[in-house]
């Protein structure tokens, strides 16, 4: 019996075949390499950076303000959703500001923020912060909507305190959806952070890709734009394995639903 592929290899393997094919291209001379340098030398750019400093220098502050940000956003956020979720009078007061000022580009309020706080570091965490701020509340007080008022219902039958009832049932109720959340307020907050130092800081990773497309050092905004790659995706492995961690019968429901596809292309 034919066993269908492992889905987990089509994309590093698609990813190993588009460097070879890249590498390959720009030693044969087939592609410019000005605007598309080899991958070997964008590697050894990067070695470079590393080895003095500026690497290590722009990721930690990208980092660090990205971090200020998600803890600022992202914990007003989840308490903010949390409330709106337990809370029906809470929901209908704060709900309808949450709906008109989620759609507002976040660098629409950088004049604003910077009017007020002026250029320094808190004015750059609170544009990220904004950024961060809706993913989490959105996704919090829908994991509270989404449990089941029975439960509820049971809590107060056997006269469970309501400090109780958030921290043994919708604290760990809504954990699926807080993460959820919680992945999609890092990669806002990567790519707001990268994109306000593209044109506010003088150092970052953002900085950094603007230096290098200023200069036309492509191997540099290559390797620049790979290491913001390597971060997002970092970002969603410590999210994975915090879902592993302590909501592991989640885990458990993802690994069926795979088992359910993989058993549905069997039967094909």
């Amino acid at each position: 019996m034919r066993h269908p592929a492992n889905p987990r290899w089509v994309a590093p393997a698609i990813a190993v075949g588009l460097v070879a094919a890249w590498e390959t291209g720009a030693r044969m001379g087939w592609i410019p390499t000005l605007f598309f340098p080899a991958p070997s030398l964008t590697l050894a750019t990067l070695g470079e950076l590393a080895v003095n400093g500026a690497l290590v220098h722009n990721l930690w502050v990208t980092i660090t303000r990205m971090s200020v940000a998600l803890v600022m956003g992202g914990g007003a956020g989840l308490i903010v959703g949390l409330a709106m979720g337990y809370s029906p009078r809470l929901r209908n007061v704060f709900d309808p500001f949450v709906a008109a000022l989620h759609p507002v580009p976040r660098m629409a309020l950088l004049p604003v923020i910077l009017l007020l706080f002026g250029l320094g570091f808190l004015a750059k965490a609170l544009v990220v912060a904004v950024a961060t701020f809706f993913p989490m509340a959105i996704n919090s007080m829908a994991g509270v909507r989404q449990l089941d008022p029975q439960y509820f219902e049971v809590a107060r039958v056997y006269g469970a305190s309501r400090w109780r009832v958030f921290w043994r049932l919708v604290l760990p109720g809504s954990l699926p959806m807080i993460l959820a959340g919680a992945r999609l307020a890092m990669n806002r907050a990567l790519g707001a952070t990268v994109g306000l130092e593209l044109i506010t800081a003088h150092d970052g990773l953002g900085s950094m890709l603007f230096t290098a497309w200023q200069t036309y050092r492509t191997e540099e905004l290559y390797g620049t734009v790979l290491v913001i790659a390597v971060l997002g995706y970092t970002g969603r492995f410590l999210v994975d394995a915090a879902t592993r961690c302590f909501v592991p019968w989640h885990q458990d429901r993802v690994d069926q639903s795979r088992q359910a596809w993989t058993l549905k292309e069997i039967a094909r």
